[in-house]
């Protein structure tokens, strides 16, 4: 039977025409790893190679299209009409063969073996041929090499080479470890424009803003000072980079004595462009930078921000610790709690530093209360543990007086109830000690203190007892004597609420009470005057919520998340207002990203500037 092929042909055309076109794309993901190898083979085996080119007098051979492919520098000189198109041999100046060995390498491998001798030579070719790639790793590798004995020459070629991150890295870690530093004999290397650049940056530092000033003084006592225009035109513009308001006027005095002994600066004039400058930022009065926190090192750059500490999302229970700056308006990540996820601790800032301790966590389906703390240090960005609490609890009170920390009442573990057990840390030598009981057990409890030179007292204000009642009931300990007192009561019986110290007085925000077994929010901040031991009330809640994180900032009480029913979550607990104890009124701030509650918040100051500033994504992003 014969077969009539081109009548076949012409129904099989028909047929394929009549119906859609089934096109499927096949994607082999290791065809760029053959095409690299076969690449690679080719130029070690020297196949059809088509350029020469010459580098400190070697030879190199190559593909015109694989350079082309990699360098902006080659692409530019094969395909647009200029004379080297047409050549096979091209001479190469102002770079290393070495430098350009490993470009090459780089191109038909893509690795790059980095190390300190060959970097230099491999960033100076990879700028040159524009090779982007090997320019940022050149500078990564860099950047993890930083150390004391070779920062300033690091310094040097991220100028040199114009990488703006390297530059920035480096100059960091010349701040944190400006101590160390200056007591190198790298820090004289530095020039002029490099010591203002240090300066200027702004990044923090690890020592007093008195000690940054001698350390830019006795740079300019050891440099060769024989054009003194010249030293004292630096010398006026770096003074002005100095915060001279976070020095005092003794510590000033100190060093403009100094000026006028050491014979090395040869010249009155250094002390009088000190005190220009710095009667000019002061108006003629030295202060000790002081916050209402704790003592601060050196604010130079630092930022006082917001911090949201953990607390329940729609996921459930986080460990996460975001922080917002006022003029920014932006919620970021800061870090994590190094711990299971938990709940309930207690939060403290000393020193400009923060404490978390106890609290508690699930397993198996069981809470589980523990002691043990941890310490956050926003400058070097770490966590340390400190010592256990004597006793485990959770839901307790822990405040800052005199430099100690005070643990007081919450629910133990030995006894699974509300406890009126207390102890106190001392942070210098990491001990706690116990203390006085508290006169009554109870949890779910606020707590503040008040200092002054004649004085320290602890304020615990409401809580739960161990009746499961809510109550009104506020008492005082005197640190010196040891002695607790009873004060005059709330107006409202408060559990899960805020005291704030402000000056010599309390403010009590938030929380709730109960009415017939239900829990009813109390709308309204109270004020206590300890002289008077009177309450009254200050003002009204706009939007009254609970377990919302409540904390001061300046003069103003700000009120962050937080939900006003246990059945349901409801619009309120993203919501952010404050109230404005100087202007008397409530504003409302822009929402947190997302929905948050049984948190807490405190001040801290932290870097301006971090390499992870992750801003954190609205709920909305999750839709």
């Amino acid at each position: 039977m014969s077969i009539d092929v081109r009548r076949m042909a012409r129904s099989m055309e028909t047929f394929l025409h009549d119906k859609p076109l089934n096109t499927i794309f096949y994607e082999h993901s290791s065809h760029q790893g053959i095409l690299l190898d076969g690449l690679n083979s080719l130029w070690q085996k020297g196949e059809l190679l088509d350029i020469s080119l010459i580098v400190e007098g070697r030879v190199f051979r190559a593909h015109r299209a694989v350079l082309a492919a990699c360098s902006d520098y080659f692409r530019a000189m094969f395909t647009d009409n200029m004379l080297e198109a047409r050549q096979t041999e091209i001479c190469l100046n102002g770079i290393s063969a070495r430098g350009f060995r490993q470009l090459l390498e780089y191109a038909y491998t893509a690795r790059l073996a980095l190390n300190l001798a060959n970097v230099q030579d491999v960033l100076a070719a990879a700028s040159h041929v524009q090779m982007v790639n090997c320019i940022i790793a050149c500078s990564n590798y860099l950047q993890s090499q930083i150390d004391i004995d070779n920062c300033v020459d690091i310094a040097t070629i991220a100028e040199t080479y114009s990488l703006k991150s390297l530059k920035l890295k480096v100059y960091r870690f010349m701040s944190g470890h400006l101590l160390e530093f200056s007591n190198s004999a790298e820090f004289y290397r530095l020039s002029s424009v490099q010591l203002e650049n240090l300066l200027s940056y702004d990044f923090p530092v690890d020592c007093s803003e008195a000690d940054v000033l001698k350390i830019v003084v006795d740079w300019f006592f050891h440099i060769d000072s024989k054009d003194l225009d010249v030293c004292i035109g630096d010398a006026g513009r770096m003074m002005k980079f100095i915060h001279f308001k976070e020095i005092s006027s003794k510590k000033l005095e100190n060093i403009l004595h100094v000026c006028l002994q050491d014979r090395r600066l040869q010249s009155p004039v250094w002390p009088k462009i000190i005190l220009h400058e710095a009667f000019a930022q002061t108006n003629g009065h030295s202060v000790s930078l002081t916050r209402s926190y704790g003592v601060l090192l050196n604010s130079r750059g630092m930022e006082q921000a917001i911090l949201k500490i953990g607390g329940f999302g729609m996921s459930g229970v986080t460990n996460e610790i975001t922080y917002c700056f006022s003029w920014q308006r932006k919620w970021m990540h800061l870090t994590s709690i190094p711990h299971v996820e938990q709940c309930n601790y207690g939060t403290a800032v000393f020193n400009n530093e923060l404490y978390i301790v106890g609290g508690c966590f699930n397993q198996s389906l069981q809470e589980n209360i523990h002691p043990f703390g941890f310490k956050y240090n926003p400058r070097s960005n770490k966590w340390t543990t400190m010592s256990p609490m004597k006793i485990e609890r959770c839901r307790f009170s822990l405040n800052v007086i005199g430099g100690l920390l005070y643990a007081v009442g919450g629910i133990s573990e030995e006894e699974h109830y509300e406890t009126s057990t207390c102890e106190c840390y001392n942070p210098s030598r990491d001990t706690w000690h116990m203390m006085p009981d508290l006169p009554a057990h109870i949890s779910q409890h606020a707590g503040a203190g008040i200092s002054d030179l004649m004085e320290s007292r602890l304020y615990i204000s409401g809580g739960i007892d161990r009746d499961n009642v809510c109550v009104s009931s506020v008492y005082c300990f005197d640190v010196k004597s040891e002695r607790w007192t009873q004060c005059a009561p709330l107006l409202n019986p408060r559990a899960d609420h805020v005291m704030l110290a402000i000056g010599k007085c309390l403010y009590v925000c938030g929380g709730w009470t109960s009415d017939e077994n239900n829990r009813v929010l109390v709308n309204t901040i109270e004020f206590y005057c300890p002289e008077k031991d009177v309450w009254e009330v200050v003002t009204k809640i706009p939007t009254p919520r609970y377990h919302a994180g409540i904390v001061l900032v300046d003069t103003k009480i700000y009120f962050i998340g937080g939900f006003q029913s246990d059945t349901m979550i409801d619009k309120y607990t993203a919501n952010i207002e404050y109230y404005d104890i100087e202007k008397r009124t409530w504003t409302v701030e822009s929402k947190y990203p997302q929905d948050v509650w049984e948190h807490t918040c405190v001040t801290l100051c932290i870097p301006k500037y971090r390499d992870d500033m992750e801003v954190i994504p609205t709920a909305e992003s999750f839709v």
